[in-house]
């Protein structure tokens, strides 16, 4: 009995999230400082967090807990600026 190798393919996933992350934090940061546009700005930095910037293959209770910290300020960040959009 013979046994195929199947070649791995480079996985580009954890890099383009990282790209897409960031450049998805600097467009919110745009819109939050230069267009002062919060609405926009909140919208972005929430669809920023779809692009996790870490190991997505770990479970969030497995993450080192600085990751888990930076994903929680991520998210409140999001809820203040759209309770601001909503409120203010």
């Amino acid at each position: 009995m013979t046994e195929t190798v199947v070649p791995q393919g480079r996985d580009f996933t954890k890099k383009f999230n990282r790209i897409a992350y960031g450049v998805s934090i600097l467009l919110a940061l745009y819109f939050l400082f230069i267009s002062k546009d919060v609405s926009q700005a909140a919208g972005t930095l929430g669809i920023a967090l779809i692009f996790d910037p870490f190991d997505q293959k770990l479970s969030f209770g497995k993450r080192p807990v600085y990751q888990r910290a930076w994903l929680i300020i991520h998210l409140l960040c999001v809820l203040a600026l759209f309770g601001f959009t909503i409120f203010a």
